[in-house]
């Protein structure tokens, strides 16, 4: 494995003010979406602009954005992304136009958030048998 880049104790502390802004300002992006205000629609909206903190806001995963919302825990979160075909993996930035037209619904619509859950609950038992 090749060594981290050589870095003068200025860079290195430039680059860990850098990580740890970073992490917080996803943390505060998380505790709005869980509290209602933030939607899912103007986190992508935010993520679209391309400036630094849109950039930074497209590393976010879909599951920990997910997991973040009200009423959607770890194991509803992981059973949706199934359900959408979305890999658990997959970050903000990489959702596609029609994964992001169904995360939306999920997220706006009861009704269809109970049909996935459903269908990947039923996928799950089906596997474990």
């Amino acid at each position: 494995m090749a060594n981290p880049p050589s870095l003068t104790p200025e860079q290195r502390q430039r680059a860990l003010e850098k990580a740890g802004a970073a992490r917080r300002q996803r943390a505060e992006v998380k505790d709005k979406l869980k509290i209602g205000s933030l939607s899912l629609g103007e986190l992508f909206e935010a993520t679209d602009r391309g400036d630094e903190a849109g950039n930074m806001l497209a590393k976010l995963k879909v599951v920990s954005v997910l997991e973040s919302l009200p009423g959607v825990g770890k194991v509803n979160a992981k059973r949706l992304l199934k359900g959408l075909d979305i890999s658990e993996g997959r970050r903000l930035g990489g959702v596609g136009d029609k994964q992001r037209e169904r995360l939306l619904r999920v997220v706006d619509d009861l009704e269809y958030r109970r049909e996935i859950l459903t269908e990947a609950r039923r996928s799950e038992e089906s596997t474990a048998r």
